[in-house]
Parts: C-alpha cells; structure tokens; sequence
C-alpha cells in the first residue's frame, strides 16, 4: 500500500513539471526568430562590435545591400561592416593563393642572382690576374676598371633596362686607351716631371677617350667582346627581367581595389543570408562565380599576357638548362680576359700608327705634352718587344683554356633552371583560373540547397558569364565598367615586354660555336703580326682564346 502511494505521488510530481515545463518550451519555440546565431557568427568572425546586431529581427528601411520584405538581423551599420569584412577578406584570399607563386619567383630571383654573382666576381678576379702577370705597368690603374666592367655587366644580366653591353664595353676601352697609349706605346712619358704630367695628363686622357673611337687602336675586339656577350648573356638578361616583371604583376593584383559594386555583390552573396538567420547556407556556385569574375574582371584580363609569360620563362629557363648554353655563359665571362689581351696586343702591333693617328688629331697638347720630350724618339724595340709579349700571351692563354665547367657552377645553374621550368608551368593559366578558384574556398561543403544572394534555391537560376571584360557587360550579380587602372598598367608592361624578349636575338635556338684556327679565321679578324713571328706565335696563340659564333655586328 505505502509502494502504491508513492507511484501515485511521482506521477503527480511528473504531470505538475510538464505543466510547469511546458509553457518555457513554448516559449523557446516563439523566440525562434531571435538573432542569437547571427550575433554568435558576426563575433566569432570579427567583423564588427557585436552591440551593433540586434536581438531580435526587425525591420530596417534604411538597408540599402540586403533588402527584403519583413524583419532583419542586419542594420545600415552592419551593412558597412559587412563592406569592409568582404573586402578584407577576399585580398586575404587572394594573397593565400599567390603566396607560393609570389614565394616562387622571389627564390629563383635571388638563386639566379646569387649564382650571376659569383661567375661574375670569379672571372673578374681572372681578368685582373692577366694585368699583374702580362702588364704590371698597367695593373694598379687596370684593376679598378676591371671591376667596374664586370660591375657593369652584373647590372646588364641583371635586367637593368638602362645598361646595354655596347656602352659598357665602350666606356671600359675608352679608359683602358690613354693607359696602353701612356704606359705600352709611350713609355717615355715616365720621364716627365711628376708636375708637369699631373697638370696635364687628366685632359690629355680625356682627349684620347674622345679620339678612341676614330682611332681605333683596339681594332676589332672590343666589338668581338660585345658580340660574344650579348649572345651568351641574351637568355639570363632577359630571364632577369621577366622574373622581375613576374613579381611585380603578382604584387600589382595583390593590391587591386575593389570596386563597390563588386564589394555590395560579395555582401549579398556571403552575408545576406545571416539577415534571415541563416548562418550556415553556402551561395550557390554560379551566384559566385558571376560576382568573383565581376570582381576580378582586371586580373583575368592579366590571363593571356601572363600565359605568354610563363611560356617564355619557360623557353629561357630551358635554355639556360642546357649544358650549350649554361657553358656558353661561363665561356664568353672567362674570354673577358682574353678579348682585353688582344686588344692589347692589337695596339702594341700598331703603335707607331696610332701615336701617329693620335698626334695629327691632336698636335696642340701632344706638341706641348710631348713635343721636346719625344724629338728623338724611335721604335727599333718594337718588333722585339711585341714578339716578346706575343710569346708570353700564348704561354699565358694556354693555362685557360676554354672549357666549359663542370663544376658546383654549371650544376647550379642546369639544377635552377630545370626546377623553375617546371615550377612555373602550373601556373599559366593562374590568373584566369583565380576567381574559380576562390569560389572553391566557399563551396567546400556540399548541400542540396544554396543561396541565391536573395533566397534559398535549389539551384543557381542566372546565366554564368564568362570572365572577359567584354562578357562581364552582361553580368547579372553587378555592373562592371572599367579595370583598375593599376591592373591595366601592368597589363600593358606584361604585353610590351613579352613582345620584345620573344624575339629570336634573345631566344636563340641552337647557334654555332666552334674555335677556329688562325688559317680558318676570317682575314677582317686576324690579328696583324710581323712576318717573322707570325707562324710561330699564331700556330699556339689563337686556338687558346678566340671564340668565334654567328652573332650580328655591333659598332666599336
């Protein structure tokens, strides 16, 4: 009897809470429409002060992004910051997806400069070394023009667009003459007064740096030196600049504005949803296909020249790759110095021409400098003296001989330029895929229903348009009318640019290069020596430092 009273006890006890219960869930379920998730959402993703979301939905007139008849979680204040959020975060996006591009092509930058540098700074040292062992007279005065030279050429195969090689190795001859002129055609200006030559020897340089060009006391080398440079150096100068106009575009699109239009439609498609309490649907894919390529009408613009691009790159990478190629670098760096022994020795050979040359273009300060001091002078040593230094040149040459490296150097350099051609290849079609791709990002969950940017649809009603700015006239998500200007810009610069380094000069296919002896040389290039030395030094000299290709002419 006390068991039975206690059941009937709990089943009060029972009924009296689900009476008391009842009334709370009913009235949890009339707060249904409440703006809890949307606030939880707005703070957990930082877009704004959580005070500005209302508890409950109302209506708002003044909502000018995500109208709708009815009540609203959002307000004109959210609005805003919705506008800023979207902007904010699709250059995130876009950042995390050209991070490992821009990462790209800053490494192989600094890898391509870095190995430049040290071929450069090797063979520098080596061509300084032939004016301490061939002509210690001149090595003190030469070094500094030595490494200024190559200082110059770094700058030159660096993309430097105001360094061409014609007036680097101009200015390096020009003031290389008045040393060979004073110190191997003239050594008796030694005997002038320490302050007599100081007063005069500065403008009388200047006089022979002016008359180098019509004297022509180098003959044909420093044109060879030109031609042989340009060549060889053709494909890294041009992979220079590419690769630096490559990260500036990257840089350029990183930085592009969005339009407000672009800005309402990217607020209707992520975030007009949260209005009605819809935290959780995802836009439908072609709602965000059409906004992104609306937005991003000037960096799919970027597609075509930038694919050009990436296939160049390509090609001048593959070039650089190739055993020819990367050794014709090192070869036409290390014949530097042989080219600069030539032109010496082409000078001695003609001395008494070109002091002669030099007087009658300069009879007033020659005549003062060198009028008394020379009278009597003659040049009976000269043919001993130039067989002496022709004999030494060709025990010299032989000790660097020209072969290509197969050394840290050469691998380096093959290693770099196989691993970027076939890095950049993923990303020609980058810029034209990149607003697909940032849709990717938002569709990652798969559901059966989507938001329209004004209603939960089953699918995607709109035409999708393609990402041409001629396409994106009719764009249903929002009015597109121009690219940005910076966009645009760099548009321009990637067209020029391609055009220019595509041409065959700095994409060379496969040219000749061979060393000739002197009997196969052409006769405009042989060098003129006196008859007795002639077969003697000829036989041993030339095969060790000329490097003769099919190259076009270029002026002393």
């Amino acid at each position: 009897m006390f068991r039975a009273a206690f059941q009937n006890v709990d089943l009060f006890w029972v009924i009296l809470l689900c009476f008391v219960l009842l009334p709370e869930a009913g009235g949890r379920s009339a707060d249904a429409d409440s703006c809890h998730e949307v606030k939880t959402a707005y703070m957990m993703r930082q877009i704004g002060p959580v005070e500005l979301v209302p508890d409950r939905p109302e209506p708002d007139e003044s909502l000018r992004v995500c109208v709708h008849p009815g009540p609203s979680c959002c307000t004109s204040k959210m609005e805003d910051s919705y506008m800023a959020a979207v902007r904010s975060e699709t250059q995130q996006k876009m950042r995390s997806y050209s991070f490992e591009l821009k990462y790209l092509i800053a490494g192989h930058i600094k890898a391509y400069q870095e190995h430049f540098e040290m071929l450069l700074s090797f063979t520098s040292n080596l061509t300084s070394t032939l004016f301490d062992s061939a002509y210690s007279a001149l090595a003190s005065d030469c070094r500094p023009l030595v490494f200024q030279l190559f200082t110059d050429i770094k700058r030159h195969l660096s993309g430097d667009s105001n360094s061409s090689l014609e007036s680097v190795v101009r200015r390096f001859y020009n003031d290389l003459f008045p040393l060979v002129y004073r110190r191997l055609l003239n050594p008796g200006i030694g005997q002038m007064s320490v302050r007599t030559y100081n007063s005069l020897s500065t403008s009388h340089d200047d006089c022979l740096r002016m008359t180098r060009r019509d004297v022509s006391p180098f003959g044909p080398h420093p044109r060879l030196l030109v031609s042989s440079l340009s060549r060889a150096l053709g494909p890294g100068r041009a992979l220079s600049r590419l690769l630096r106009l490559a990260g500036e575009v990257v840089n350029a699109t990183e930085k592009a504005t969005l339009s407000r239009d672009c800005l309402r439609g990217l607020v209707r498609m992520q975030y007009c949803s949260h209005c009605r309490g819809l935290t959780l649907i995802r836009p439908c894919t072609g709602l965000c296909i059409n906004i992104m390529r609306g937005c991003l009408v000037g960096v799919s613009e970027l597609g075509g020249p930038w694919g050009s691009l990436v296939v160049l790159l390509q090609r001048l990478a593959a070039t650089l790759a190739t055993s020819s190629n990367h050794n014709s670098m090192e070869l036409a760096l290390l014949a530097v110095r042989h080219h600069v022994n030539d032109a010496i020795l082409h000078a001695q050979l003609h001395g008494p021409r070109i002091t002669a040359t030099v007087s009658k273009r300069d009879n007033l300060m020659l005549g003062m400098m060198f009028g008394l001091l020379y009278t009597g002078y003659t040049y009976n040593c000269l043919e001993y003296d130039i067989e002496k230094n022709c004999s030494f040149l060709c025990v010299c040459t032989r000790s660097f001989p020209l072969k290509g490296s197969r050394g840290e150097k050469s691998g380096n350099l093959k290693k770099i330029s196989r691993e970027f051609e076939g890095s950049i290849q993923r990303y020609q079609w980058f810029f034209t895929e990149l607003p697909e791709m940032l849709c990717e990002s938002e569709m990652e969950v798969e559901q059966h229903t989507c938001w329209s940017g004004q209603d939960v649809v089953e699918s995607y009603a709109g035409r999708v348009v393609g990402n041409t700015l001629k396409a994106q006239r009719e764009n249903p998500e929002l009015t597109v009318r121009n690219t940005d200007p910076v966009l645009k810009g760099a548009k321009q610069r990637l067209e020029q640019l391609t055009q220019v380094n595509a041409q065959p000069s700095v994409l060379p296919v496969c040219y000749s290069q061979q060393r000739l002896s002197y009997k196969k040389m052409p006769s405009q290039h042989r060098p003129v020596l006196p008859p007795h030395t002639r077969t003697q030094t000829c036989t041993t000299h030339a095969p060790c430092i000329h490097l003769w290709m099919r190259v076009p002419s270029y002026a002393h």
